[in-house]
């Protein structure tokens, strides 16, 4: 049915359009009364739980960043069978982002183009918000990723990310420092080691007992990701999320000049997904075994996760593949890795 719908209608939407769309439906699941009847058909097994980060995880499949930018859908997201939502990038001040169009489909590859540009309404929006979802009862894990704001000079950043940490970091479950975006100029260059270990010292030190990941770039040289996940284990942090989207534009399916088009941005989906189960690899081989390690890019299917946690991953998050299989795919995931199990 979702085939057929994104066929006819979907797919001749505006990518960031039939974004929207799709997010209102999910936000007012809760507020129509539906989500509970939805959940009862799409509740994760509880034996898929994991315990990780001091948290207990409904199933080891989660939503990554990018999705639900400022935590407005979280409830609904969880109601779909998501274990853990990551909000965000969120940013210490509010913006809006890279002008559009800067969401691009490549449905041949079953990827996607983004330069979205860390569009959000700021950290100061976002902590109530966070703070009354973190208080429900019955929900999924929540993360807050932050990111630098674009007005601020990478010199300065981070005093930018303490102000997003200690908002942040009292309401939400962990925080994952983003400084893998290709989106935002000059933060990449926040990966360089010596930018690198005096902010995640700080951000470790502002969030208190929070636990703290930082999310890492698929560009990266193999040397420069074994070097990231020693600095993350000396400095205790709590984890790794592999991987942002690439630059590459290596292997496409997609006809040449349709990527031309499409222009810069941050390539995500099935493309990536041999690049970001190396970079697992590479960070279980430096990492202890009860690090948490998040994998994320490429997975789209309960085989793609299995994969993924056989090879180490703590816990599995997707987003790309939610345009391609629609409001049901955290349920086929769940519903898969139980089959296997099994």
């Amino acid at each position: 049915m979702y085939r057929i719908l994104f066929s006819l209608v979907l797919s001749r939407l505006d990518p960031e359009n039939a974004h929207h769309l799709a997010f209102t439906v999910i936000r007012w699941l809760p507020r129509l009364g539906i989500g509970r009847l939805i959940e009862v058909f799409t509740r994760p097994d509880p034996s898929l739980g994991v315990t990780a980060l001091g948290l207990r995880f409904p199933s080891p499949f989660g939503v990554a960043a990018g999705f639900d930018k400022d935590g407005r859908a979280i409830q609904g997201l969880g109601q779909l069978g998501f274990g853990h939502v990551e909000v965000g990038t969120v940013t210490a001040i509010a913006q809006p982002g890279n002008a559009r169009p800067r969401l691009f489909r490549l449905v041949a590859d079953r990827a996607v183009i983004n330069r979205m540009g860390f569009n959000n309404d700021g950290a100061a929006d976002a902590a109530p918000r966070l703070a009354l979802e973190s208080a429900r009862l019955e929900r999924p894990v929540i993360g807050a990723n932050i990111g630098k704001s674009r007005v601020v000079e990478v010199d300065d950043a981070i005093h930018d990310y303490l102000v997003s940490a200690r908002l942040l970091a009292p309401v939400a479950d962990y925080l994952a420092v983003n400084v893998s975006s290709p989106n935002t100029p000059g933060l990449r260059g926040l990966q360089e080691l010596d930018k690198l270990a005096p902010l995640l010292t700080a951000v470790r030190d502002a969030a208190d007992e929070t636990p703290v990941l930082v999310k890492i770039s698929p560009d990266l040289a193999d040397d420069a990701v074994r070097r990231i996940a020693g600095l993350a284990v000396e400095l205790g942090l709590a984890g790794i999320i592999a991987t942002n989207t690439t630059l590459s534009r290596e292997g496409l399916r997609t006809d040449a000049s349709v990527v031309e088009a499409a222009g810069a941005g941050g390539l995500s989906g099935a493309p990536l997904a041999a690049r970001s189960l190396e970079v697992l690899r590479l960070i279980r081989s430096v990492v202890p075994a009860d690090m948490c390690v998040i994998s994320v890019g490429g997975v789209e299917t309960a085989a793609d996760v299995a994969e993924r946690l056989a090879e180490g991953a703590t816990l599995v998050q997707g987003y790309t593949a939610f345009l391609y299989r629609g409001p049901f795919w955290a349920r086929s995931i769940n519903r898969g890795l139980l089959a296997l199990r099994r």
